[in-house]
């Protein structure tokens, strides 16, 4: 099955001679990779049975058929995982695409703490019972792709990589890929929560500060827990609507995901605290450095948590 992603009238010809061996599915205009891809998979479920294994591929001729059946075989082994064809990156790979899989594959791992190597591979492969779930994961473009294994590393989908040949055409030329504006929508959840952070972290530290100065030294040290405490609960109010409203979109109740938030910022007020009482009382780090310190160590637990377990995302229609 070919879905033609509304191709200029000139591949005409071509998609008469495909639909000789494959049936080929219109958009009337370009709607992107992901759509691409739902419109796929929609057409699969509504003309098929759940028993079957799901292979895409990319149309740009990276992808052998040799390795279209590795991967199909590795699924029907795997029943339930993602097959992901990964390239090594072996030979002569064009820089930008060298470069883009280097960082999408780091901040995979930064976030989730599981290792990928090709983030970006469009021959992937996996059980037909698993349309309805993949059919609900937000995206139409290229960061349809990255939302699909964010989504297996939050529900806990096994992800499992067999290597393919590395094959790049014309330095890759073919490729529909934008490199701001494709990057940025691939990045662009986590972009946000990084704004929502960073404008919590400089309410928080501001107001650290100021309640540092205005509280008074102690025999055993400057009055750290105070000021903490104080500043957090500012900060945290503000960063819970932010990321309700704006981040995560959030479809639970208001009461629910306030109480999970707070609750969740209550620990992570008490491990901060404590952490940062030991940095400068015990050890005796400058109180600004080491709230600075602090504050990056909690961000990664804050936004695992949020994002997999407080906020569920508003489900887009497909």
């Amino acid at each position: 099955m070919v879905v033609d992603d509304g191709s200029s009238p000139d591949k005409e010809e071509l998609f008469q001679l495909v639909e000789e061996y494959a049936t080929v599915l219109h958009h009337d205009r370009n709607y992107g990779k992901g759509r691409a891809l739902k419109t796929g998979l929609e057409y699969i479920q509504d003309h098929f049975l759940s028993d079957y294994i799901v292979v895409t591929v990319d149309a740009d001729g990276q992808h052998k058929p040799d390795d279209v059946n590795k991967v199909c075989d590795a699924a029907e082994e795997n029943i339930g995982a993602i097959i992901l064809g990964s390239r090594k990156m072996k030979g002569n790979v064009p820089v930008r695409s060298r470069f883009g899989n280097t960082v999408t594959r780091f901040v995979y791992w930064l976030f989730t703490k599981k290792g990928v190597y090709d983030m970006q591979t469009g021959l992937r492969a996996f059980s037909g019972d698993m349309i309805p779930e993949l059919l609900n994961i937000e995206g139409e473009r290229y960061e349809y792709e990255m939302n699909v294994l964010l989504t297996c590393s939050g529900h806990q989908i096994p992800i499992k990589e067999v290597e393919i040949e590395t094959v790049y055409m014309n330095e890759n030329q073919s490729s529909h890929f934008d490199t701001l504006r494709d990057s940025y929508r691939i990045y662009k959840e986590i972009l946000k929560f990084s704004a929502s952070s960073f404008a919590s972290f400089l309410l928080d530290y501001g107001m650290y500060s100021l309640l540092a100065m205005m509280t008074t030294y102690s025999a055993e040290g400057r009055n750290v827990a105070l000021s903490n405490v104080g500043a957090r609960m500012i900060s945290s109010i503000f960063n819970y609507t932010v990321n309700r409203e704006m981040v995560f979109q959030s479809e639970e109740s208001r009461m629910q995901s306030a109480i999970q938030y707070f609750l969740l910022a209550a620990g992570i007020l008490a491990g901060n605290t404590l952490v940062l009482e030991l940095l400068v009382n015990g050890i005796g780090i400058n109180p600004y450095a080491g709230k600075l310190f602090v504050e990056c160590l909690f961000f990664f637990v804050s936004w695992f948590i949020q994002s997999h377990f407080i906020f569920k995302a508003r489900k887009r229609g497909v």
